[in-house]
């Protein structure tokens, strides 16, 4: 099927802040500062984004091929981090290059501003798809889940494209294998249960290779394909039904054990949970790692028709995840949310032009960087952006004296009312996502902010939690991999403090001053003004309690 544009000169452009002619406009915004496209024709950009995939517990040991052709073919993040464990949060700060508080999407809800009216007013003018389009001149290309409220009838329904996207073939809501609708274009199409026409992993596949072979020869392209595995119902194709029949959840230090010293919500989980719920969990595991190996095909077949076209070597392929995930730690059956390493730690993979293969960074990472970084490679001036990310460009090509981050910012708003669930009278007010045996995995004051930092002294992390205890749960990393022991209460009190004031700052973070020197930086210090907001003069709030 022949994937065709929005409109015969693309989607509708917004108007950023390059005053030039149309002509030089393009030029002056993004060809005369290219790192890499100097002489030569402007990189094209691929992101293949999964759901719900985590680095921690094996979910990459399925993509042989994805590994072999992207990871073994470039270079393999080993401390990326997404700054909210949670899908339209997560998906937000990919787009707009912000961490959660700036960008405003909170949760999977509509009220959360998940692609919300306002989302749409305010945010997607200025994702980076966006600039590439208007500013770069980049064909663009979205294909798979956008944000998990997309579509819903008060926020425009699937009539509604937005800015930036030349191509627009984007799933209604939340995952789905099967008997889904699509926006094509802003047009409605239903898909059914045919494994041969309806399997979404392969349709993202089978679309994707149309656009690489239909599209103009004349521009640079920026594709996104968001597939649905590994996310629940984990459908798999029928040829790979069968397969891990002897995989089961990994057994690691923090498996059903108790949380001890932890927040409440995981304090409730019952230890140890009951061979049912350790049964249910395996099966998900394999599950999952089934509906992976329809990615690895597309992964493979991508990077053919690439091959193919002769354009392979000019385009960098970025391979990540919006979230991790947990099958049984601190005996939390599954699902993400939480603030430990298994829910927060997603894998990242990149190959392109000018990257030497086979490269491991320990670099610490986060999706805010995936933005700035792609505008980067296609030479726009990231200082006209608003984005919090840093450009992973200089690490991919190995640039000398790169000066880099060693915090990043954790923030989650829990969900859930503020009463109490009938079926499991003895829990508190407010639990969200429970498991028959009143097990729950979140709650309206599941909300923390952390500060996850990386240097050469201390991989530690450092989260608040704001409810009536004030919760604080702190990590040595080096020593506790597993995060099963909080040292908050043992920990030197004068970095506790310095921790806490740097986890505020970031919290009032915006653009340049979520980048400024950690803690264990040599150029660290610490300055009140940057607590507060630029507006009247008044403290930040810390954590949301609704849209602003």
């Amino acid at each position: 099927m022949r994937l065709l544009p929005l409109a015969p000169g693309g989607p509708r452009r917004h108007q950023l802040s390059c005053s030039l002619t149309p002509l030089l406009l393009l030029l002056g915004c993004c060809l005369g500062v290219s790192r890499v496209a100097a002489g030569s024709r402007r990189p094209n950009v691929v992101l293949l984004l999964t759901d719900d995939q985590d680095e921690v517990l094996g979910g990459m040991t399925p993509l042989k091929k994805t590994k072999a052709l992207i990871g073994e073919m470039g270079m393999t993040f080993s401390s990326a981090y997404v700054p909210s464990a949670l899908c339209c949060p997560s998906r937000a700060s990919i787009l707009t290059g912000k961490y959660p508080h700036n960008h405003h999407v909170v949760n999977n809800t509509l009220e959360g501003n998940c692609s919300s009216k306002s989302w749409q007013k305010i945010q997607e003018p200025n994702t980076f798809p966006a600039i590439l389009r208007s500013m770069c001149g980049y064909q663009t290309f979205f294909a798979g889940k956008y944000l998990n409220e997309y579509g819903a009838p008060d926020a425009g329904g699937l009539e509604h494209v937005p800015l930036g996207w030349s191509y627009w073939y984007a799933l209604e809501k939340n995952s789905k294998y099967y008997n889904y609708t699509l926006s094509i274009n802003g047009k409605a199409r239903k898909h059914g249960e045919n494994y041969s026409m309806d399997y979404l992993t392969d349709v993202l596949a089978n679309v994707s290779l149309d656009f690489l072979d239909y599209k103009s020869n004349s521009e640079p392209f920026f594709m996104m394909i968001s597939t649905p595995a590994p996310h629940s119902p984990w459908t798999a194709a029928p040829q790979y039904q069968q397969t891990f029949q002897n995989v089961f959840a990994p057994r690691n230090k923090n498996f059903n054990i108790h949380g001890t010293n932890k927040h409440w919500l995981i304090r409730q989980a019952k230890t140890p949970m009951t061979n049912s719920s350790i049964q249910f969990l395996d099966n998900a595991f394999r599950k999952r790692w089934q509906t992976l190996l329809s990615v690895d095909d597309l992964v493979e077949k991508l990077v053919k028709r690439l091959e193919f076209n002769g354009e392979l070597n000019n385009t960098y392929i970025f391979y990540t995840s919006d979230n991790g995930y947990h099958t049984g730690q601190f005996s939390l059956p599954i699902d993400k949310r939480q603030l430990y390493e298994f829910d927060i730690k997603v894998p990242l993979l990149v190959r392109g032009p000018g990257i030497k293969p086979n490269q491991t960074s320990k670099m610490l990472v986060a999706n805010i960087d995936l933005g700035p970084t792609i505008l980067d490679i296609a030479g726009y001036n990231l200082n006209k952006t608003q984005m919090d990310g840093m450009s992973l460009l200089p690490i991919l090509i190995g640039a000398s004296n790169v000066t880099w981050r060693s915090d990043v910012l954790v923030e989650y708003q829990g969900e859930g009312r503020n009463v109490t669930d009938p079926t499991c009278p003895s829990l508190s007010p407010g639990v969200s996502q429970c498991f028959p045996d009143c097990v729950c995995e979140d709650a309206y004051n599941n909300t923390y902010a952390c500060v996850r930092t990386m240097s050469a002294l201390w991989d530690l992390q450092y989260c608040e939690f704001d409810d009536q205890e004030v919760f604080v749960e702190v990590y040595n990393l080096t020593a506790d991999p597993h995060q099963i022991t909080n040292i908050a209460k043992s920990i030197d009190p004068e970095l506790l403090g310095k921790m806490n004031y740097r986890l505020m700052m970031l919290q009032s973070c915006s653009g340049p001053t979520c980048r400024t020197p950690g803690v264990f930086d040599p150029g660290y210090r610490f300055d009140p003004r940057l607590m507060f907001n630029n507006y009247g003069g008044g403290r930040t709030r810390r954590f949301s309690k609704h849209l602003l």
